[in-house]
């Protein structure tokens, strides 16, 4: 019994696709939003991170750190960060929820969503 990769085609084992109407072998690429804002904050922390004699992050790592946020705030993260003085030290006390705890959640709302806090009823939390 022969390999299962033995009756694939070379194009297809190495992720080459052949475009259907002129036969030129294209390459796939899984790009997305969030892909492309992970690289966007890797090159540029990579580069102060060379300068600072530290290793290079790699995507894996920085799909770690970027986990639990999600893609409309890393856009915000990414606009703040540009904005800012120094890129690499915004972005990481961006990420560290530890610096946000005192801050009440209508100060760290985006504006347009201050507008409709006001039609959320307030709870009133009472310690027991």
């Amino acid at each position: 019994m022969k390999h299962i990769g033995a009756h694939m085609s070379q194009a297809s084992a190495t992720n080459i696709v052949r475009n259907p109407l002129t036969g030129i072998p294209i390459k796939r690429t899984r790009l997305t939003e969030r892909g492309e804002l992970m690289k966007f904050f890797m090159v540029r922390l990579n580069a102060s991170r060379q300068i600072d004699g530290l290793p290079a992050m790699t995507m894996g790592r920085m799909g770690r750190v970027l986990q639990g946020i999600p893609t409309r705030d890393l856009y915000y993260l990414q606009s703040v960060c540009v904005q800012s003085k120094h890129f690499s030290k915004k972005f990481w006390w961006e990420i560290d929820p530890k610096k946000h705890q005192d801050v009440p959640f209508e100060d760290r709302a985006p504006k347009d969503f201050k507008k409709d806090w006001k039609k959320f009823p307030q709870k009133k939390y009472e310690k027991k």
